[in-house]
């Protein structure tokens, strides 16, 4: 089981499959998943030709449970450790939900010559809860309402969130496809309820407005306009205007989790702007 040691002595774990002479693309996953989140994407991209990475950010997935170091700076220099690691350059990420703020940060940081383009799917940037400067944001009182559910029945918790908003089974018409919400609930409940209680905070806390002013590369920003996770208003929307060379692309209808059942459609179009 491939994994590295990094600066605290935290175990990162990763995948990494394809030619190893290959561009690569690297995948940050959302709270509270790990890298199995990206298998419709890592099959995918590695069938074009591409090396594929996707790791499982500390306290997440097969990484150590972190009681500390739960914090964005944190997790972007554990990815820089694993992509010096992994000498990858010129290389595309891709991240969703609060692995899109994770891309972001490290896109915005990297060395030169380590990233072609960004993409940023579902994604928190640039500032998810509500404030005096961000009056359209999602009132902190939710937040304080995931960490009281996590820690009172965190399995109880995940199984709502997985057949509820993330894939917007709880919408009129919707067909439930049981074996996701169990793939999604098993991600879960493979990482640590420390970590991820912390990650709440981060996801929904941390501005990521400077980082997105900071990144130079093409940026493809997709979301679903149906996202009950992060609304697209407070999120898509304002970071697409921060964006250098941004490029928007909004799906009617498609939830949080559009990457897992709107595979078939998202995939190709990742892959139409990588190569373009």
């Amino acid at each position: 089981m491939p994994t590295i040691t990094v600066a605290d002595g935290t175990e990162i774990f990763y995948k990494d499959w394809g030619p190893k002479d290959a561009q690569p693309i690297v995948f940050h996953h959302g709270w509270p998943l790990s890298s199995d989140d990206w298998d419709a994407q890592m099959l995918y991209f590695l069938g074009e030709g591409f090396r594929v990475i996707a790791h499982d950010r500390r306290g997440h997935g097969r990484s150590t449970q972190t009681d500390t170091g739960n914090d964005m700076d944190t997790y972007v220099a554990d990815v820089i450790e694993l992509t010096d690691h992994l000498d990858l350059r010129n290389a595309v990420h891709i991240g969703h939900s609060t692995g899109g703020g994770e891309a972001a940060r490290y896109v915005a940081r990297a060395k030169p010559g380590r990233v072609a383009k960004a993409v940023l799917a579902g994604a928190v940037p640039p500032i998810m809860v509500q404030s005096d400067t961000n009056p359209g944001g999602t009132p902190l009182a939710v937040f304080d309402g995931f960490r009281t559910a996590l820690a009172a029945n965190r399995a109880q918790f995940y199984n709502d969130v997985a057949s509820g908003p993330f894939y917007g089974f709880n919408l009129p018409g919707a067909k439930v496809i049981e074996a996701t919400v169990h793939n999604w609930w098993r991600q879960g409940m493979a990482g640590g309820a420390k970590a991820h209680y912390d990650c709440i905070a981060v996801f929904s806390e941390t501005d990521f407005t400077e980082d997105l002013k900071a990144i130079e590369v093409p940026t493809l920003v997709m979301h679903g306009e149906a996202d009950q996770v992060v609304p697209i208003a407070d999120a898509a929307l304002l970071s697409i205007k921060l964006l250098k060379r941004g490029v928007l692309k909004t799906y009617p209808g498609y939830p949080h989790g559009m990457l897992t059942i709107h595979a078939d459609v998202l995939n190709p179009e990742i892959l139409a702007f990588i190569k373009d």
